[in-house]
């Protein structure tokens, strides 16, 4: 492994312990955003926080990566404070939360599992019962899974690749949908590597894009500091294949799996997001608080990168989209995770709330902070 390599994984770890030795608050004065916009904490008792999930009464449910634990955070009102429960413990990288008809869905590595009438027993939370068995698993990488409801109520799950780079067959590398006790699977999308990320494009039936799935993947590893890009991508209709293993950021074919794969049979990206800087969650800002400009943009959680020489990415980033739909600019809206390439913060996931401001996720300081625009 290259020194410059090692030693970035290793500055990175040990940020990542002294974070969760310490608790110390996090340290938002240090980030940067557009004028006008301000951020805060909404909370910082949320250990490796990953995916948000709002429930009908307003809860917010969040997944964790290395913590096992799912929780749910409530406002108990002016003065005080915000509350923050544990309602489901022990579960194996339960990343992905989503909550329909009352119940929260919550994603391990191997099945599905639902709290079910979840807002009514937040202090006494129900045992997880499976809802999805048998999800593809394998010991490697990507077993995590974001999940999400469509459109189409239906329940959306990646199933990522086991590995860095292999060949995948049709088990791994693709996106499905089921319904929501796991009956009717189908594939949505192939050759992906590490999805973490989707949302559906908002709009009204009739109009260009609305009800467009969109999602982040994850570029490969071991290919240098610039190559291959991470990717934002578009699903236009079932059984499109975005390259994976064969081609990466539409135009760079592997060096092992890419011989007799070119890369025009595949799907190319909408936008190269840049190499290594782990996107993942992302939603369309559909609230009136951020000024036009910000109006329908679609916000993006760059985890950020841990085996580059230079650090890339912690940060969330806009996709705003012009008159005719097409990318107009890819923007950030907070920077500054990062200090002298020793990180002490990494977004995961984005979720506006009802009143136009937006949460942003933070696993390794263990955290949600707030955007606001014109007022704190």
């Amino acid at each position: 492994m290259p020194f410059r390599r090692t030693m970035s994984m290793l500055v990175l770890l040990g940020a990542m312990l002294a974070a969760a030795g310490t608790r110390a608050a996090p340290p938002v004065a240090r980030l940067r955003l557009p004028p006008g916009f301000h951020v805060s904490v909404y909370t910082d008792q949320v250990p490796s926080a990953r995916e948000m999930a709002i429930g009908a009464r307003g809860t917010l449910f969040v997944g964790s990566m290395t913590a096992g634990a799912v929780y749910a955070v409530t406002d108990d009102g002016p003065g005080r404070g915000r509350r923050v429960r544990v309602v489901a413990r022990g579960l194996t990288m339960p990343v992905g939360v989503a909550f329909r008809d009352g119940d929260l869905y919550i994603s391990d590595v191997r099945d599905i599992v639902v709290l079910r009438g979840i807002e009514d027993r937040l202090d006494h939370p129900p045992a997880p019962q499976v809802a999805v068995p048998d999800l593809p698993w394998r010991v490697g990488d990507h077993g995590w899974k974001f999940i999400a409801f469509g459109p189409d109520s239906k329940l959306y799950v990646p199933i990522g690749a086991p590995c860095n780079i292999c060949d995948v067959g049709h088990r791994f590398g693709r996106l499905m949908r089921m319904n929501p006790d796991g009956t009717g699977r189908e594939d949505v999308a192939y050759g992906l590597r590490n999805s973490v990320g989707f949302t559906w494009q908002p709009g009204q039936p009739g109009q260009p894009g609305a009800g467009t799935l969109w999602f982040t993947d994850n570029g490969r590893d071991l290919m240098g500091d610039d190559v291959p890009s991470d990717e934002l991508n578009r699903v236009d209709h079932a059984g499109q294949s975005f390259g994976y293993p064969y081609c990466h950021q539409g135009d760079v074919p592997d060096p092992v799996f890419g011989r007799g794969h070119p890369c025009s049979d595949f799907t190319p990206p909408v936008l190269k997001l840049g190499a290594h800087v782990a996107a993942l969650g992302l939603r369309f800002y559909t609230g009136s608080q951020f000024p036009a400009a910000w109006r329908g943009a679609l916000l993006i959680a760059e985890h950020g990168s841990w085996n580059r020489s230079r650090l890339a990415g912690y940060r969330v980033m806009a996709v705003r989209f012009g008159p005719d739909g097409g990318i107009a600019s890819y923007v950030p809206l907070i920077d500054g995770f990062q200090q002298d390439e020793t990180p002490w913060g990494r977004p995961a996931d984005v979720q506006p709330l009802p009143d136009g401001s937006v949460l942003v996720s933070d696993d390794l300081a263990g955290a949600i902070y707030r955007v606001t625009y014109g007022r704190d």
